[in-house]
């Protein structure tokens, strides 16, 4: 699912010991063990409407494999959903399993709501068979409460035929031959055309975006937190010149609009690649199932470096209420939301990539790779994938410390805040805030 990139975002699942059968195996069978049809809710956001549809996809073979289950599923806006899900999960409205995200699984796991699917997830998996962002993120205190079936990285898209028109040479995929930092600059510069006073075509645009921002503090060896997650330590020399090179090019540079020019114009990041409006696009992997079909050619590679081509990754868990009546068909929806199978499809659609170290494989790439969907040499990119670290914000307690973040590089981006007043700030207000956790 989209991670609001954040936003990006991941979800939990629980399932009590004592109440639940063995792992679901995948095969059809009376969930119930006297004929009766068991309904399950399924909630989830609704990032786009090919994500969804291709949810509803998955569920229908599903059901198809589970006669005895029907699965009533509910998109909810992206924007509503956080909130709406916890005030669910406080009465006694909540559905048996639902998207959560990353940066707000470790929260809703302190406030008991989740069912904890730790017996039946050691029964079918190991952690080990996981990439290990996708590990790290649904292992908490040695248990699991969410199951993820992918994961997303932020990367970089381009308008081949922008490039070609102006005879530069594409962006690297592979990360051993990423741009430097000062090479995407100087190529963002040569993207960008003006038609008189007004600038026509800019040369990238997304880099505002704190989770692209997040890949480039550890590209430049910088880190948000320590390594328990307990303090905040973002108040650095390294972040202070990811954030100053990032609002350089647009204010110095010219090569990039602001964010808010989205808001202005109407449209979406993928639209402003597809139209010429932007060269390069920096955005999560997940873009990729629109920009496949929007009908120009598009191209992928990793983001420049400072120091180091890295990203992160993150993305959904399917998680279980604590209170489902449904524990063990809960699991087996989780458990079929987690295979192979389900996240092939996806995946072969351009909206995710595996969080299964067995799909990176050369016979499990078969099994995903779409040449009508990833462009040339998107295969170059599977380490990017592979070795991504982990989205900082899976790892907190508390999912207030990103509208700090939000909050404070709005006045860096716009207001005419410092990065050293900004960073000092989020630092500052963010360990008086995981100080009470």
């Amino acid at each position: 699912m989209k991670k609001r990139f954040v936003t990006v975002s991941l979800m939990s699942l629980m399932l009590s010991a004592c109440s639940i059968g063995g792992p679901g195996s995948g095969e059809g069978g009376d969930a119930t063990g006297d004929g009766k049809t068991v309904t399950l809710q399924f909630m989830g956001w609704e990032a786009s409407p090919l994500e969804t549809e291709s949810v509803k996809n998955g569920l229908k073979r599903f059901m198809e494999a589970h006669p005895h289950v029907k699965v009533e599923y509910t998109p909810v806006p992206n924007a509503q959903y956080p909130s709406k899900l916890l005030t669910m999960l406080s009465g006694n409205a909540a559905p048996d399993v639902f998207f959560l995200g990353s940066a707000e699984y470790r929260a809703f796991q302190k406030r008991n709501v989740l069912l904890d699917l730790t017996p039946q997830f050691d029964e079918k998996y190991k952690l080990d068979d996981f990439i290990p962002s996708a590990a790290q993120i649904m292992q908490i205190d040695g248990k699991v409460y969410g199951v993820s079936s992918c994961t997303v990285s932020p990367v970089l898209f381009y308008n081949k035929q922008l490039f070609d028109k102006a005879g530069v040479p594409y962006p690297p995929s592979d990360p051993a031959n990423a741009w430097t930092w000062d090479e995407f600059v100087d190529t963002a510069r040569k993207l960008t055309v003006k038609d008189g006073d007004k600038i026509a075509q800019y040369g990238a645009f997304g880099f505002e975006n704190f989770n692209i921002v997040t890949a480039q503090i550890f590209s430049n060896g910088g880190e948000m937190y320590n390594k328990d997650s307990t303090q905040s330590v973002i108040h650095s020399p390294e972040v202070s010149t990811v954030l100053q090179n990032h609002l350089d090019l647009r204010v110095k540079h010219a090569a990039a609009p602001e964010t808010k020019m989205l808001e202005n114009i109407g449209m979406k990041g993928a639209q402003m690649l597809q139209t010429g409006k932007v060269a390069m696009l920096a955005e999560g992997s997940f873009a990729l199932q629109e920009l496949a079909k929007m009908n120009f050619p598009v191209g992928v590679a990793v983001l420049p470096k400072f120091k180091e081509a890295v990203t992160h990754g993150q993305a959904h868990v399917h998680a279980a209420s604590a209170k489902t009546k449904h524990p063990k068909e809960a699991w087996q929806l989780i458990d079929f939301l987690s295979s192979e199978d389900y996240q092939a499809q996806l995946i072969k659609e351009g909206l995710w990539m595996p969080n299964r170290k067995s799909m990176y494989t050369e016979e499990g790439i078969a099994k995903w790779h779409n040449d009508k969907v990833h462009p040339e040499g998107f295969k170059d990119l599977i380490p990017y994938f592979l070795n991504a670290r982990v989205t900082p914000s899976a790892l907190l307690r508390s999912n207030k410390v990103t509208a700090i973040i939000t909050e404070e590089m709005d006045k860096y981006w716009y207001a005419g805040q410092t990065a050293d007043q900004t960073l000092g700030s989020i630092q500052a207000r963010s360990n008086e805030e995981l100080a009470r956790q």
